[in-house]
């Protein structure tokens, strides 16, 4: 066999994987929500992906791209962009959020702009009018968190 072969099947199985992994753990790949539960998966499933949330979408979790009006995750780990006007994690979170509210009720690690910036315990930078973490730790502070 050649080379063109075995690099098509290789193509065709990693493909396979891709598809068949979000299935397997119960994700989904995106998520489009008018107003929550006017969406395509319901609020108790997880999306991996992209998520689009035209007023308000509600999820336990997105990893990846979570775009909209209002974007409320209700447990578990986010992951990943979060973009819009207001954002609601119930869980913990781990990237950047850049909203006009930031609020995370878990433990946040990453980037949080915006005009009101809120996390439970946050590990990273907070950039905003008002800023707000029960348990905060920097890496421009000398500080073991």
């Amino acid at each position: 066999m050649t080379r063109k072969y075995w690099a098509v099947l290789a193509l065709v199985l990693m493909s396979l994987a891709i598809i068949i992994t979000p299935a397997m753990a119960k994700d989904r790949p995106i998520q489009l929500a008018l107003l929550a539960p006017i969406q395509i998966f319901p609020a108790t499933d997880e999306i991996s992906g992209i998520r689009l949330n035209l007023i308000y979408g509600k999820n336990v979790s997105v990893t990846g791209l979570d775009l909209g009006l209002i974007n409320h995750t209700t447990g578990g780990k986010s992951v990943g962009v979060q973009y819009g006007v207001v954002g609601i994690n119930e869980g913990d979170y781990l990237g950047w959020q850049y909203e006009f509210v930031n609020i995370t009720q878990g433990d946040f690690e990453g980037l949080q702009l915006g005009f009101v910036n809120y996390a439970n315990n946050a590990n990273g930078l907070q950039f905003g009018f008002v800023n707000y973490a029960r348990i905060y730790c920097s890496p421009l502070v000398d500080r073991v968190c």
